[in-house]
């Protein structure tokens, strides 16, 4: 009897780890289990009825370096193997580069001071001082909604230790590169690297990427059971695990966990308590994203976005200005479209007093940091408002 493996977490990290599990000359059956009804994570597309695409979570795949150079071939893999019968300039048309001579990739602000300031660039001498631990913090507020002084390096800017390591300095380590590895290729990533893209999306929205893979995963007999929350793990006399699913069970070989770490160590069995004890120490922040509308405004400048260091605001982690990169996404009429990031420390310490986490709170902050920030004054014609968890 061949072997059983069975990942938990219907995400984009469950998706890939089932997507690896596959390819192998002797793959194993594979269950993928996701507890709510819909797959993909924090990866979610919503189109609004004038056609404007909004990102409730990440809105762009960086190409560089072999692993972003994968995504996007298989991202082409996938739509051949899901019965698109077009060849890959065909394809080509459902990806939305951002060049690197176009402004969201040549241009990023810090909010400091009330003001917007490009980076590297612009900050006045009075500030130069400062920028090294603003850029920082303002970093690892918009990347992780964390805190700089409590992060990893190791873990959140692998290429910065790995050069650190390599070369005893990170500037010097940064200049030599840390050598290059193997990469796929394909006219659309030699096309990617001629134009140095920054960024890419799809034009129905980062969501086809993880359907996409869906639909691919069931073609190979993978088995999808969505909807269903897993209530416990236990390990059997002979070896195998358990999955208890509620009103049903699993068994499995092994079990790949792609679900956050605080949630695994409460599923786990008592054998395993010095593990969930350490899983249980592994904390996660919440970010509130808000999605805005706006009918015929402008910006001030011309960008991918801007950070907020937490000592100008420990609210607003970063506003991104999504019509700039994905001019393609704003619908018909245009309208700009800006995502608004609330979260971290804030949420935190609202939560700890026992406020209520409201949608028309994150609205209310989202549509102050719009006016004070970017000038939009206005109502927004549409805003959405989410809570990653």
């Amino acid at each position: 009897m061949g072997r059983t493996v069975i990942v938990l977490g219907g995400g984009i990290s469950g998706l890939a780890a089932s997507y690896h599990l596959i390819r192998g000359p002797s793959p194993p059956k594979v269950i993928l289990v996701e507890g709510s009804k819909r797959l993909g994570g924090w990866i979610r597309s919503i189109r609004g009825s004038d056609g404007a695409i909004f990102e409730l979570g990440p809105r762009g795949i960086r190409p560089a370096g072999a692993l972003g150079a994968r995504t996007l071939l298989l991202f082409l893999l996938f739509l051949r193997a899901c019965g698109e019968q077009v060849s890959e300039l065909g394809l080509e048309s459902e990806v939305l580069p951002v060049r690197g001579d176009h402004p969201a990739a040549q241009n990023r602000f810090l909010y400091v001071g009330g003001t917007l300031h490009p980076l590297p660039s612009g900050l006045s001498p009075s500030l130069t001082l400062k920028v090294a631990s603003l850029a920082m913090d303002s970093l690892c507020r918009g990347v992780f909604a964390g805190n700089s002084r409590e992060l990893s390096i190791r873990s959140c800017f692998p290429s910065l230790f790995q050069a650190e390591q390599t070369h005893r300095s990170i500037l010097l380590g940064l200049l030599l590169g840390a050598g290059q590895s193997p990469q796929p290729d394909s006219s659309l990533i030699r096309q990617a690297r001629a134009e140095r893209w920054s960024q890419w999306s799809l034009r129905g929205g980062l969501e086809v990427l993880p359907q996409a893979l869906h639909n691919h995963l069931a073609s190979k007999g993978v088995t999808v059971l969505s909807g269903q929350p897993v209530c416990g793990l236990s390990l059997q006399p002979e070896g195998r695990w358990k999955v208890s699913l509620g009103d049903s069970s699993l068994e499995a070989d092994h079990i790949i966990s792609a679900i956050p770490a605080s949630e695994l160590s409460k599923l786990l069995p008592a054998e395993a308590a010095p593990l969930a004890r350490i899983l249980s120490t592994i904390k996660a922040v919440s970010v509130a994203v808000v999605n805005l509308q706006y009918r015929g405004a402008c910006l001030p400048v011309q960008g991918f976005g801007h950070l907020v260091p937490s000592s100008e605001d420990p609210t607003v982690l970063g506003i991104v200005y999504d019509s700039v990169a994905f001019p393609e996404q704003d619908g018909n009429p245009p309208s700009l479209r800006v995502t608004v990031m609330l979260g971290g420390y804030w949420l935190q310490k609202l939560k700890a007093a026992g406020h209520q986490l409201s949608p028309e709170l994150f609205q209310q902050q989202a549509q102050e940091a719009a006016a004070t920030q970017l000038g939009l004054k206005e109502p927004p014609s549409h805003c959405l408002v989410h809570l990653h968890k």
